[in-house]
């Protein structure tokens, strides 16, 4: 049986619905984003400054491995996470660790608060907090989560009020460069 591939010439393209065209694509939707980025920035710092001002996180790791231990003894759901968690103990990973999540939640954190970069934050974010659930802690993760996913999707306007509205014009994204790669590639051609 012949398999069937796409034709180029009947692709059909759906348009997006309004309203998911006005969150995610039009500026007049910023200052709803603007309240979730202020809320997940006032979430992380002040999660990342506890960690950073706390020496069983900042300078021992004690306080992860203290996490991790407890995620393992409860239980965790998935295999594959298990074996990472317990692998990370066996090569006492926590010391380092511990510095790295501070930086991801201090990454995440000013990221929201400067609108710069939001979407890269956001995933970080969202990375940061499916870990969590993966070993055991819902607390806000779930909340946190959803946000984050709705922000990497509104990317383009959520940094609006904030430093992306001139970063993402001067930067562009790898299929459209901005006006500064443009720029380099334009020197470079005259050299």
């Amino acid at each position: 049986m012949k398999a069937l591939s796409p034709d180029p010439k009947t692709t059909v393209k759906f348009a997006d619905p309004p309203f998911a065209m006005f969150l995610f694509d039009d500026t007049r939707s910023a200052w709803i984003w603007l309240i979730v980025r202020l809320y997940l920035a006032y979430v992380w710092l002040s999660s990342g400054w506890g960690k950073l001002n706390n020496p069983a996180w900042s300078q021992t790791g004690e306080a992860l491995k203290g996490f991790w231990e407890k995620a393992l003894a409860s239980g965790i759901y998935f295999d594959v996470y298990e074996s990472f968690l317990q692998y990370l103990l066996n090569i006492q990973a926590w010391p380092w660790f511990a510095k790295l999540v501070i930086a991801g939640e201090l990454f995440v954190g000013l990221t929201m608060l400067l609108g710069a970069f939001v979407g890269i934050g956001a995933f970080t974010g969202a990375i940061l907090n499916f870990n969590f659930l993966l070993a055991g802690t819902v607390s806000s993760n779930p909340l946190l989560l959803i946000l984050e996913i709705l922000l990497v999707l509104a990317w383009k306007v959520a940094g609006w009020y904030g430093l992306d509205r001139y970063l993402l014009p001067k930067l562009g994204t790898p299929w459209a460069p901005g006006q500064l790669p443009q720029d380099l590639l334009q020197n470079q051609s005259k050299t």
